[in-house]
């Protein structure tokens, strides 16, 4: 019964999520040409605010759980698991004042209003997991841009998403560079619970009637941390520990 009801309401939040998209595109574009960086972010912002809510549609329920004192100004690695697709807004709205910048894969960076526009302009980095030549380098900018500007990294450590909550793995070598490029970061452990329901049965229909959890962890300062592979190992099973399967 929730699989036949999900049909109609899929196609109300598709409809509505491709409208935010499309109207926020020539916004973004306007407020980074004419106003700049700031500008451009509050306009990133925005989207993000209505991104959250437009899941209602399905039912959805978000809690983000944050109850550490992250000081601002202050380069961050937030680190957590991924789930979905709708992992990303939910870390771009709540964090928003730490300035969330994402390693994502270059497929994004074309072809998708508003997203593809704010992954080139907006600070995020952009890399070919296929080509180390390109991606490695990339990371190693990305995080010099972190620590210059003091601003937050957002890393899935996986790879590629759960399709089903189960964590994978972390492949380390990008969380080793930014550690490197960044060394007066605070590391953010986030867990995420329950967004791969959103994709239960594919991307159509949407699952619906979710509850979508994110806990944030106490940060860690890189710099306390001589050996980096001993604070990888510890934010993965802090942030594995608190996935429920």
């Amino acid at each position: 019964m929730l699989k036949l009801l999900s049909y109609p309401l899929s196609i109300i939040y598709y409809t509505c999520f491709l409208i935010l998209l499309i109207f926020f595109h020539p916004i973004q574009w306007f407020c980074f040409n004419v106003f700049g960086y700031q500008a451009h972010k509050k306009s990133v912002d925005i989207l993000q605010f209505f991104l959250v809510h437009c899941t209602k549609l399905l039912g959805t329920r978000i809690s983000f759980n944050n109850e550490q004192n992250i000081p601002l100004n202050t380069p961050l690695i937030i680190v957590a698991n991924h789930q979905s697709m709708y992992d990303i807004s939910p870390i771009m709205w709540y964090m928003r004042k730490h300035h969330t910048k994402f390693i994502s894969k270059m497929e994004l960076g074309k072809g998708i209003p508003s997203v593809s526009y704010n992954l080139r302009h907006g600070g995020s980095v952009l890399i070919d997991r296929k080509n180390p030549r390109q991606s490695l380098p990339a990371i190693m900018k990305f995080g010099e841009y972190i620590e210059a500007n003091k601003r937050a990294a957002v890393i899935f450590p996986e790879g590629t998403r759960s399709k089903d909550g189960t964590p994978k793995p972390f492949q380390t070598k990008g969380l080793e560079i930014l550690l490197k490029k960044a060394p007066s970061s605070l590391v953010v452990p986030i867990s995420i619970n329950n967004s791969w329901k959103m994709q239960r049965y594919g991307k159509f229909p949407m699952g619906i009637g979710n509850h979508i959890s994110f806990k944030v962890h106490k940060p860690l300062k890189a710099a306390s941390f001589p050996n980096k592979k001993e604070l990888i190992n510890s934010v993965e099973t802090t942030i594995k520990e608190n996935i429920h399967s």
